[in-house]
């Protein structure tokens, strides 16, 4: 006999718990499983084949178009080169990626799950192997009740090899765009290539076989925050994938509904034909209402459409749409649809305001850079003639991959004075000329002196001015001479 606790603790493990039910999403077709398709193809392409697009950058620049160069640590994307202190560009696209989540919640709810979310289009590429593999959803059921055969096996094996190839391309494109992708191939296919890679590949074509291939629809469910914040953020103009619960009910067999408007009674659309849950990569059923399971990626939309064509019933029994609209509807109002609103304005107008500032910052950012150090003992000296001398510390960089050559100038100083840089060719007398590598740093000593017979006041303002002799950038720095 059952003690009272141990009762009361198996039915607490009940409330609390319950295992994951299988679910065998079944095939459909219409413009929504199209439109999934196309980003399917146009992502994954991008994803897998962008690593050896070629972009010629000059001489000693990686020609490869989108490259994260850690060792040269550098990050290019086509036209654009970001350098480790520009992290605020990063900011900037976090900040960007983060609106358009809201914007694309705010105009179609969980728009990103549904048909952009790296998790939904690979477990779409595992899902439609499964069925070329296993067949369509009665036979993936029958498959998994048959006992264990010839057949079954190699079934099982030929998916398992796929969902593995398809991993395992998926980890080996992610390295590609940390160093130069041609080249990494040959060395991963040689055995040369670093263990930091190898490791990296197989972390990656482990998760992405579990995610895509078994845990499926627990990532969206219980893994992935944003169902949670989406729903927080959403309002009741935001469509959303919904049962037009107005039209469709009461729900009934076919016969039923005939029989029921033969006899003048009231019969909904919906033939309860659960083509819509069949369809659901999440096992959600639309006709509940919203759900937070629910990716909204539009299958049951296809499904029910096709179901409604072959009945002879109009489509859109399930749609974008939203609650106020079937309540409209009810009262006999024409549906009201704003996209265009305050709350999408403001997340368009600062996703605008944000690229702009970004896009104004990456195109007058300078492509060298001064730092300069004064003394601090001694700050200045008296020479035996009068005049006064300052020494400072002077940092150049050469941000450009050839090297460069740039004047120093000292502004602010009266005339006659002397800039004389250790090791460095002067060609006016207060003009050195410093050459800085390509992608390096210089660093120099630089004394400047005052002419004699001219008494300096105790702190005088001065501009390090550098200009690069061929395309004449200029970059200052501010300082003070200092005096007794």
């Amino acid at each position: 006999m059952v003690s009272e606790t141990e009762a009361e603790k198996t039915d607490h493990s009940e409330e609390w718990f319950a295992s994951a039910k299988k679910i065998y999403p079944m095939a459909t077709h219409g413009l929504f499983r199209r439109i999934k398709w196309g980003l399917l193809f146009f992502t994954l392409g991008i994803y897998y084949f962008l690593p050896f697009i070629r972009w010629d950058r000059g001489p000693n620049a990686p020609d490869q178009a989108v490259l994260v160069d850690l060792d040269g640590r550098r990050a290019y994307f086509f036209f654009i080169e970001i350098w480790p202190q520009e992290v605020y560009y990063l900011t900037g696209l976090l900040i960007i990626a983060a609106l358009a989540l809201f914007l694309m919640n705010a105009i179609a709810g969980r728009i990103w799950c549904g048909y952009l979310c790296p998790q939904t289009v690979w477990t779409d590429l595992f899902m439609f192997v499964e069925r070329k593999v296993e067949g369509d959803r009665r036979e993936r059921m029958a498959l998994d009740r048959a006992p264990w055969s010839g057949s079954k096996v190699a079934k099982r094996a030929t998916k398992h090899f796929l969902w593995l190839m398809i991993a395992w391309w998926t980890g080996g494109a992610w390295v590609l765009y940390f160093n130069d992708a041609p080249t990494l191939v040959y060395e991963l296919a040689t055995f040369q290539a670093p263990m930091a890679a190898y490791v990296w590949i197989g972390i990656l074509t482990a998760t992405t076989y579990l995610l895509a291939g078994f845990m499926r629809e627990q990532v969206c469910i219980y893994m992935c925050p944003w169902p949670r914040i989406q729903a927080a953020l959403t309002d009741e103009k935001a469509l959303n994938v919904t049962y037009r619960w107005d039209r469709g009910e009461p729900r009934g067999s076919l016969k039923q509904n005939k029989e029921l408007e033969l006899k003048g009674m009231p019969a909904g659309d919906c033939i309860d034909c659960f083509q819509c849950v069949h369809v659901c990569p999440t096992g959600v059923d639309i006709r509940k209402g919203t759900q937070l399971d629910c990716i909204q990626c539009g299958l049951c939309i296809d499904a029910c459409d096709n179901i409604m064509t072959k009945v002879g019933k109009p489509t859109g029994l399930i749609g974008y749409d939203t609650d106020e609209n079937i309540q409209r509807r009810i009262e006999g109002k024409e549906p009201v649809y704003e996209i265009v609103r305050p709350r999408t304005v403001i997340y368009a107008a600062v996703i605008a305001i944000v690229g702009a500032i970004m896009l104004f910052a990456l195109l007058t950012r300078d492509f060298a850079d001064i730092s300069v150090l004064h003394d601090r003992n001694p700050v200045y000296v008296t020479q035996s003639d009068g005049t006064i001398r300052n020494g400072y510390t002077v940092r150049l960089s050469n941000k450009r991959t050839h090297p460069r050559t740039f004047m120093l100038h000292v502004e602010g100083m009266p005339d006659g004075t002397k800039v004389q840089a250790t090791g460095v060719e002067t060609v006016f007398a207060d003009r050195p000329l410093v050459e800085v590598g390509p992608d390096t740093t210089r660093e120099i000593r630089v004394i400047v002196t005052s002419p004699p017979g001219v008494d300096m006041p105790e702190s005088t303002p001065v501009t390090f001015r550098i200009t690069e002799s061929v395309m004449g950038e200029v970059i200052t720095a501010k300082d003070f001479f200092k005096a007794p």
